[in-house]
């Protein structure tokens, strides 16, 4: 009589059991965000990443991320944009942004380049130089483009502008064109400076990169 009720409470308790881990792993498959363990993506710029003239909860890492969290990625962005950074600035502190390691890195640079006239050969030389090196680490890139200002005449524009996606091509890295777009030269969408991006600025840049940026995450 013991040897059964042994028996049934086994039974019991195995039925309990058995229903506890199925309930876990129902709620581990329908939880991505739980059951995908968090990748970290470096966001290396100037002002335009940093946040210039925002609170921190407004910059363009911290929007970026609740976007992303948002469509079910757990990406943990982080901020390693510098204010008036030029790509000479990116390059020297590269390694020092990338110490803790990195799963993916956003490159936007350049706009401070254009801004101060530097020869776009030496931006061109500096980029080509950080896509080396982040891809010497393995580590899937995702390059945004910049535009010269129209004051900086056709001539310079050209060259410049062709930097960004002729080393896309070059080295096979994701390209969105212009870290800008949809807010440059948009009175209400920038800051009294009109060249910083305002709170709803930086909306605007994460609404229309988070499609392109989402699809190189799922790629990598």
């Amino acid at each position: 009589m013991q040897q059964n009720y042994c028996l049934k409470a086994y039974g019991k308790f195995s039925a309990i059991f058995n229903t506890f881990i199925l309930i876990c792993g129902l709620f581990y498959i329908l939880s991505p965000s739980l059951a995908t363990a968090q990748k970290t993506l470096i966001a290396i710029g100037d002002s335009l990443t940093a946040g210039y003239g925002l609170p921190q909860d407004a910059a363009f890492p911290v929007q970026l991320e609740a976007a992303l969290q948002q469509s079910g990625l757990n990406i943990k962005v982080e901020n390693a944009g510098v204010s008036g950074d030029t790509s000479t600035g990116g390059l020297q502190r590269l390694d020092w942004a990338l110490a803790n390691g990195a799963d993916y890195v956003l490159i936007e640079l350049g706009a401070n380049d254009a801004l101060r006239g530097i020869e776009p050969q030496i931006t061109r030389q500096n980029l080509d130089t950080i896509i080396q090196k982040i891809q010497a680490k393995n580590i899937p890139i995702f390059l945004t483009g910049m535009k010269a200002p129209p004051n900086m005449g056709a001539s310079y524009q050209k060259e410049f502008d062709g930097i960004f996606p002729e080393l896309a091509e070059k080295y096979g890295v994701s390209f969105y064109p212009f870290f800008l777009d949809g807010v440059a030269a948009v009175e209400k969408l920038n800051q009294d400076d009109a060249i910083h991006p305002n709170k709803d600025g930086v909306a605007v840049i994460v609404s229309k990169m988070l499609p392109s940026l989402t699809d190189f995450l799922n790629k990598h």
